[in-house]
């Protein structure tokens, strides 16, 4: 897993923006998925699996460990990732096996309905590229693409999508609260759909966001801190983490994974777990 340089409020944006430029090894150099970079981590609905998107495609990752993929061979370099109900929704760039309708150079939105098999067009194909995707409880879709400065939102399954606010930030969550973005001014909230944002108070200043189970917030904070809002409001500080986080999601029975230095890991109250090591 690559590196990243100790966190500041000034390095805040740059997270979110750093491109993929290492060079993409052939699909037969190795019997194991190498994993150049992960853009995102969501829990597979059908068991205890999960899915990982990453810059040569999607692999999947078992409780013992075992990575496999990407998913049919598919190496897009999934830069946005979102997974609604049992539909995956990504934007990004594609790979050396990556079908020609489905954009180039970059993604727009696409969508896979049989957990990364086949992959279909959406919108803005060879357009855009979306940096963040986040799905909310109502279904409705919501990115940061890397050249538009506001939010965008689809209620059409991404068919469509309307600016919200101008927003400078780099990390989305939805709850039934409403949509919360981690930007440099801090962690802010909209419950009007993106339209208007307005400050969490007393938030720490987060750079990846994550629902919890019970519609509560938890995030990584630039003092490489993973920290949990109570029903209340009030902020914990739970685990201290190697490094910067290249990702971040909560499950949902309540376990936090991140990918760290370290690499993939399970933290629960009670321990700390690396189910895959960084390579």
């Amino acid at each position: 897993m690559n590196r990243f340089l100790p966190l500041t409020v000034t390095t805040l944006t740059a997270i979110a923006i750093t491109g993929c430029a290492a060079e993409r090894p052939s699909l037969s150099d190795a019997s194991l998925p190498v994993i150049q970079h992960i853009h995102g981590i969501v829990a597979d609905p059908r068991g205890e699996d999960l899915f990982v998107a990453t810059h040569g495609g999607i692999l999947t990752l078992a409780p013992d460990g075992e990575m496999s993929g990407p998913i049919a061979g598919e190496d897009l370099d999934a830069m946005g990732f979102t997974l609604r109900g049992e539909t995956f929704f990504a934007s990004g760039h594609p790979g050396t096996q990556t079908p020609s309708e489905l954009g180039a150079p970059n993604l727009g939105i696409i969508r896979s309905d049989d957990f990364g098999e086949t992959w279909s067009p959406v919108s803005l194909t060879g357009s855009a590229d979306f940096h963040v995707l986040t799905a909310g409880p109502d279904g409705t879709l919501y990115g940061l693409a890397s050249s538009n400065a506001d939010l965008l939102v689809s209620t059409d399954d991404g068919r469509n999508w309307f600016s919200g606010a101008a927003l400078s930030a780099v990390d989305l969550a939805a709850t039934e609260e409403g949509i919360y973005a981690a930007a440099e001014q801090g962690l802010l909230r909209s419950s009007d759909r993106g339209a208007t944002f307005a400050a969490v108070e007393g938030a720490p200043l987060l750079y990846s966001l994550a629902p919890q189970p019970d519609g509560t917030i938890a995030g990584i904070g630039t003092d490489d801190a993973l920290w949990v809002q109570a029903a209340d409001g009030a902020w914990e500080r739970r685990a201290t983490l190697s490094g910067a986080a290249q990702a971040f999601t909560i499950t949902d029975d309540g376990r936090f994974i991140v990918a760290d230095e370290r690499g993939i890991v399970e933290i629960t109250p009670e321990t700390t777990t690396i189910i895959a090591p960084s390579q």
